[in-house]
């Protein structure tokens, strides 16, 4: 056990590359539902749902989970940098990868004459932080540099000041900013902060209430059902009253209360799922933000991909079935075709880059 301000952290059984299975399959499935998400809100076919029908039920549902998704990919990074360091290396690997996709992508697409040239896509492409407004690769970007800071806090506080800090953040910029006429200015690497106060909690100290797995499921099936549910019901009364405020009202941003708990209860129960350690899972998991980088890396991408290769607004008009086979299939292929691509990279560039690295700056 290792005791941090009054409490304790429970033992974490990780691999020899410092990975815990479970948790990495959680990874992988947080970025199953950002692709879920982007399969409905990027390919144009909400602007086309009838009110309340099956299919316009079934893909709200279906795409509902993206700031869901990512909370649990940012509860993740902070769960185990919180008791980690940044090096200069990790820091350059993230970087590199960044960069790698956004050049080569505008540059594929320049040569393919799908996108013309020009001075905002060119700083784009260069620059790894150009939007911190709400990019989320540049805000991950500039959340990643404030880790080693938030680990001095984190690590020279007890648990009850822990407790206050969540407190004040969740109040200010998840309560308060779920009101309409209250402004709260943030963005991604605020709230990015947030959350890893949050996930910091979760690691250090036990929560009582958390440590039965039956209660862990409650909890966890719960939040999802009455996410779930908020979403249909505000569909039947958006066609009832012909207009309401949208499905995703109450799950729309990462900082709403219902999306916050969705994605913690969620965390909390992959966390206690017993999983032997899994080469086969851990490897994909490493390659899961460069899923990210490749298919939501421009809007060009975005017009690319889900509107003139799969055009999910024709695939709405057919029926039911052959749309639940096909985003089943259209995520798990784009999430297959990325993690390929990502080991490719992986083994070809960044191995021997780092391999010149270690030995040229870090003398190892």
């Amino acid at each position: 056990m290792i005791f941090i301000g009054g409490g304790k952290v429970e033992p974490v059984h990780l691999d020899q590359g410092g990975r815990s299975s479970n948790i990495e399959l959680f990874r992988i499935v947080a970025m199953l539902s950002i692709i879920a998400h982007h399969y409905v809100v990027n390919s144009g076919v909400m602007g086309i749902l009838e009110p309340f029908c099956s299919k316009s039920i079934y893909l709200n549902l279906f795409g509902m989970w993206g700031k869901i998704g990512i909370n649990c990919f940012v509860l993740i990074t902070g769960y185990f940098m919180c008791t980690s360091k940044i090096s200069l290396r990790k820091f350059l690997k993230l970087l590199l990868e960044i960069e790698f996709y956004k050049v080569i992508i505008y540059a594929v697409f320049l040569i393919t004459g799908y996108e013309q040239l020009s001075v905002g896509g060119v700083m784009n492409a260069v620059f790894p932080v150009l939007n911190i407004e709400r990019d989320f690769v540049s805000c991950y970007l500039i959340f990643y540099l404030t880790i080693p800071f938030l680990n001095l806090v984190v690590h020279n506080i007890n648990q009850k000041q822990h407790i206050a800090l969540l407190c004040l953040c969740l109040f200010v910029y998840s309560f308060l900013a779920s009101f309409p006429n209250c402004k709260v200015e943030m963005n991604y690497v605020s709230w990015f902060i947030v959350l890893y106060f949050i996930a910091s909690y979760i690691r250090f100290y036990p929560i009582g209430f958390l440590d039965k797995k039956r209660n862990v499921a409650l909890f966890a099936f719960g939040s999802v059902l009455i996410s779930m549910l908020s979403v249909v019901v505000l569909m039947w009364i958006a066609a009832q009253l012909g207009r309401g405020r949208g499905p995703y009202y109450m799950i729309m941003d990462a900082n709403k209360p219902l999306a916050v708990l969705t994605a913690i209860s969620l965390f909390v129960f992959f966390k206690s799922i017993s999983l032997k350690q899994s080469k086969f899972i851990n490897t994909i998991s490493a390659s899961t933000f460069a899923v990210l980088l490749i298919h939501a890396s421009s809007n060009t991408m975005r017009e690319w991909l889900w509107r003139d290769v799969l055009n999910i607004q024709a695939v709405y008009y057919e029926n039911i079935y052959y749309i639940i086979i096909h985003s089943f299939i259209s995520i798990f292929t784009i999430f297959s075709i990325c993690i390929f691509i990502d080991r490719l990279r992986t083994r070809f560039i960044e191995k021997p880059i780092f391999s010149i690295f270690d030995k040229k700056i870090l003398n190892v």
